[in-house]
């Protein structure tokens, strides 16, 4: 019997629903558990101008506190959750044969690093509010790892997809085979590391996104400071060479939380919605220049930058709280 392949839509795509995480554990946030909510409000009421926002609250005191934040701004839905990062612990939604479907994977705290009770249950669980039924695919995979542009490619990183710690020994070959089976891709466009400490290792959300089909985007260096200087030149270069389009706009330059240890703050965390790009801003410097230099490349949305640094205490920002449901 013929397997039709699946097709995961790009980012792009018009959606339904946006879905984002709200945090339930404070320990998990460094001492700014009350500014990371008040950041997330922020987004909740911006994104909900273009879309509905509907926010997971992973217990009783998360789903009064959301409430209280957002008002009716968005839909608060009570689903397990261990933390707010639902690009990676939600459901990817594909479509095809059939109509949508969820695709779910398991998920191991990033490498074991960060085990919550919830997480694992998270994707069935916004599948099923959804309606949408679900593929199970046993093996790891977030779905910050991977970025694709509707017409065949995907973007990912070494240093998480082949991590022994997320699927043992794999091969390029076993990840995209796997790939392909998931998402109907065709090319794989590997990159090498992440960011500077980041707990993901290297999700390529982080780095690399794809704007358009063939068209990607990363950031330069923010002046002779940047420590990912070395990093993010060897990933423009890699993807110039892989016969891309190539746009780029500045990184937040050297992020860190008073120790100079750099933190792996992103522009290119932005989540896109329908008629906007929700940009998460650091530096005023380096996220003023950003800005302005993601509004010609998305011609029709509107690109809208909020603070997001309690949020980046966490270990992530915009893209890697939200999940899109596409339309």
């Amino acid at each position: 019997m013929t397997v039709t392949p699946r097709f995961l839509p790009p980012e792009w795509a018009p959606q339904s629903v946006l879905w984002c995480g709200w945090p339930r554990l404070a320990d998990e946030w460094g001492g700014d558990f009350h500014g990371a909510r008040a950041e997330i409000a922020a987004f909740a009421r911006v994104a909900a101008g273009f879309l509905p926002v509907k926010l997971a609250a992973g217990s009783d005191e998360a789903a009064r506190s959301a409430r209280e934040a957002v008002g009716d701004v968005a839909e608060i839905v009570e689903v397990p959750t261990g933390d707010i990062w639902l690009r990676d612990t939600g459901p990817i939604i594909t479509t095809g044969e059939g109509g949508a479907q969820a695709e779910t994977f398991r998920f191991n705290g990033w490498g074991g690093k960060y085990l919550m009770p919830g997480d694992a249950d998270t994707a069935a669980a916004v599948a099923g509010v959804e309606g949408i039924r679900v593929r199970a695919h046993d093996l790891v995979l977030e779905g910050g790892a991977i970025d694709v542009d509707g017409e065949g490619r995907l973007l990912t990183t070494r240093q998480c997809l082949l991590n022994p710690n997320r699927n043992g020994n794999w091969t390029e070959a076993d990840a995209e085979a796997a790939l392909a089976a998931a998402f109907g891709v065709n090319e794989v466009i590997w990159l090498g590391d992440g960011l500077l400490n980041d707990h993901t290792d290297g999700h390529v959300d982080n780095i690399a996104r794809f704007i358009a089909p063939g068209h990607v985007l990363c950031q330069h260096p923010a002046g002779s400071e940047d420590p990912n200087a070395e990093i993010l030149l060897a990933i423009e270069d890699k993807l110039r060479t892989a016969g891309l389009m190539v746009s780029t706009i500045s990184s937040p330059g050297h992020v860190h939380f008073g120790d100079g240890a750099p933190v792996p703050a992103s522009h290119m965390n932005f989540t896109i919605t329908n008629g906007a790009v929700i940009v998460p801003t650091y530096d005023e410097r380096f996220s003023l220049v950003a800005l302005a230099q993601l509004g010609p490349l998305f011609p029709g949305r509107k690109v809208i930058g909020l603070p997001a640094l309690n949020i980046l205490r966490g270990g992530g920002s915009f893209h890697c709280m939200t999940r899109e449901i596409p339309a």
